[in-house]
């Protein structure tokens, strides 16, 4: 079944990471035997592997962050040299473009052309898909460079990561949007560009929301109903976005899928598949309906097989969702929904819709 993933760290993992995607997984896995570090030759992601996987479009991103907690695969000393990673990152698919891989899609025309031929094809020699997202906006040195990401084809764009950003309070830093942080998302909305809650701190997401009236999307988070945590989703959250005709992105990071997990330390044994849709269900209770639920995997995000359910071996394996939804009594439709279709809704509807105005009628 053809997949939509809503969030994929491609540039990330062979930048820095050094990994050549265009590689199979057992080559790249070959490459890292004998590295110190556990994560390393446990990867899931690369280009054949997902053309196995019948991933026709992912949202790729863009991650370089100066949050100031060190992390040598991720910050960097000033907001200047992330902005520059940023934009290395952005070339590396430009070039796996140029070479056959890759395929930007920055509006629904091309996305729906795009999916068409994938169809026809089965995706035999069709490029991966892809619309370029960013992972926590320091490479935007200042709101007014939006527009030039624009034109770049960024589309969509989370204010933070981890920790503190130049516009927000990310992931385990409890605080609000920073008077830059309002500034980016008057941008973002004057160009269209699509918001991704992903990420933003609890005060920080409620204001996001009230602030910015554009397209809106989880790409790539889990319910704090079943895994408690600032990094999940409360179902009050759920509903808000729900409200704003958002899609959410189930993530397959076992740390996201097992209470108290401890990374490096808990029995991944302990997480299967399972744990996925029960994440995915839950947020179709909270929905009434299927179509506000679809995948955002995050495979090799930080983190391969070893921090993945047990049954995963590959990007691949998304594959079994299909019949474990089955399974939970879903129908065809709703899984066909799920996999690919809810997010071609959204992006249709993203992408399509009247410009706003003003009471004299002027677009803004």
């Amino acid at each position: 079944m053809m997949i939509i993933d809503s969030h994929l760290d491609l540039s990330w993992n062979a930048l820095n990471w050094r990994r050549d995607l265009t590689k199979s997984i057992a080559e790249i896995r070959r490459s890292e035997a004998g590295m110190t570090d556990r994560k390393r030759g446990h990867n899931t992601v690369s280009f054949p592997e997902l053309q196995k996987a019948g991933v026709a479009v992912c949202l790729a991103t863009v991650l370089a962050r100066c949050s100031r907690l060190n992390d040598p695969l991720l910050d960097y000393p000033s907001r200047e040299i992330a902005s520059a990673m940023g934009l290395g990152q952005a070339e590396y698919y430009r070039i796996m473009e140029s070479q056959g891989h890759m395929r930007m899609l920055r509006d629904w025309p091309a996305l729906e052309s795009h999916v068409a031929e994938w169809k026809r094809t089965g995706g035999s020699g069709t490029p991966l898909g892809y619309i370029l997202a960013m992972e926590g906006a320091d490479p935007i040195l200042e709101p007014r460079q939006v527009e030039l990401w624009w034109e770049r084809g960024l589309r969509v764009v989370e204010p933070v990561h981890y920790g503190v950003s130049y516009y927000a309070h990310g992931t385990g830093a409890p605080g609000s949007l920073t008077s830059k942080g309002r500034e980016l998302l008057a941008a973002m909305e004057a160009v269209g560009m699509i918001l991704d809650v992903t990420h933003l701190a609890d005060e920080s997401f409620w204001q996001a929301l009230e602030i910015y009236r554009g397209p809106v999307l989880a790409s790539h988070h889990n319910c704090r109903a079943l895994v408690p945590g600032d990094r999940q989703l409360t179902d009050e959250q759920i509903r808000a976005l729900l409200e704003r005709d958002a899609v959410i992105g189930a993530v397959f990071d076992s740390s996201m899928l097992h209470p108290n997990y401890v990374r490096g330390k808990t029995d991944n044994s302990l997480v299967s598949i399972e744990r996925v849709i029960d994440h995915i269900d839950h947020v179709c209770q909270l929905a009434g309906g299927s179509q506000h639920s679809a995948i955002g995997s995050d495979l090799d995000g930080g983190f391969g097989t070893e921090q993945s359910p047990r049954e995963l071996n590959t990007i691949a394996d998304l594959q079994t969702v299909p019949d474990l939804l089955r399974k939970r009594g879903y129908k065809e439709t709703h899984i066909e929904g799920i996999m690919h279709g809810n997010w071609l809704r959204f992006f249709h509807h993203a992408w399509t819709r009247p410009a706003r105005t003003t009471s004299g009628g002027v677009p803004v």
